[in-house]
This record gives C-alpha cells, sequence and structure tokens, in this order.
C-alpha cells in the first residue's frame, strides 16, 4: 500500500507563485509514476503533470498543455516527495489539486490520465484570484 498527503495549496493572486508537495510513504519503493491532478467545480479531473520515478535515475516528465512553461514538476528520492512549482497563475488553475501514484505492476501509457493511476491523496484546494 501507498499513502499520499499533499500540502501547500492556498490563495494566491494572478500572476503568483505556490508549490504543493505530496509526501509519500508506505512501499514507495514500487512507485512508477506519481502525478498532479486538478478537478475544477463542475469540471472533470485533469492532469495537470506527471514524473517517472520509477525509471533508476532518469526522471521523465510530462505536462498538460494549459500549464507548459509556468508549472514544474520535480522529486525528491530521499524525502519520497513530489513537488509542483506553480509559476504566473492563473485563475483558470483555480481547482483542487489531487495527487496520484501508480505502482510498477501496472503499465502506464497515458501519464496524465486519471484511470493509470491506483493510488490517490485527499487533495489540496488551489485558488487564483484576478
Amino acid at each position: 500500500q501507498v499513502q499520499l498527503v499533499e500540502s501547500g495549496g492556498g490563495s494566491v493572486q494572478a500572476g503568483g507563485s505556490l508549490r504543493l508537495s505530496c509526501a509519500a510513504s508506505g512501499y514507495t519503493y514500487s512507485i512508477n509514476y506519481m502525478a498532479w491532478f486538478r478537478q475544477a467545480p463542475g469540471k472533470g479531473r485533469e492532469g495537470v503533470a506527471a514524473i517517472r520515478t520509477g525509471g533508476g535515475s532518469a526522471y521523465y516528465t510530462y505536462y498538460a498543455d494549459s500549464v507548459k512553461g509556468r508549472f514544474t514538476i520535480s522529486h525528491d528520492n530521499l524525502k519520497n516527495t513530489v513537488y509542483l512549482q506553480m509559476n504566473s497563475q492563473k485563475p483558470e488553475d483555480t481547482a483542487m489539486y489531487y495527487c496520484a501514484a501508480v505502482t510498477k505492476g501496472r503499465t502506464v501509457v497515458l501519464p496524465l490520465v486519471d484511470n493509470e493511476y491506483n493510488y490517490w491523496g485527499q487533495g489540496t484546494q488551489v485558488t487564483v484570484s484576478s
């Protein structure tokens, strides 16, 4: 089992920055990919960024077009923590942000699709005001 706990959400004005953290515990050695998803009220869940943490020393990253150049996903292997640095934020970034992980027993084809993941955190709210 893998447990995920997000932190770092909050309120920020447009153009500002926030950094989200997702701490993994449990069978962290089994994690292959970790990702951030978001869901705004009345909308479906959207993949924001993903990182392959189970590929040795190379951490491949993936981003939604809507956040490329503004958001950066990174991983601290010693802390078993994934970060999402969000810069130049826009009101449309307002959403509940969820951390997700998938273990090595599953083949991942589309890292930004939610049904690829088998572990989820509780979410952290991000609100961007204009």
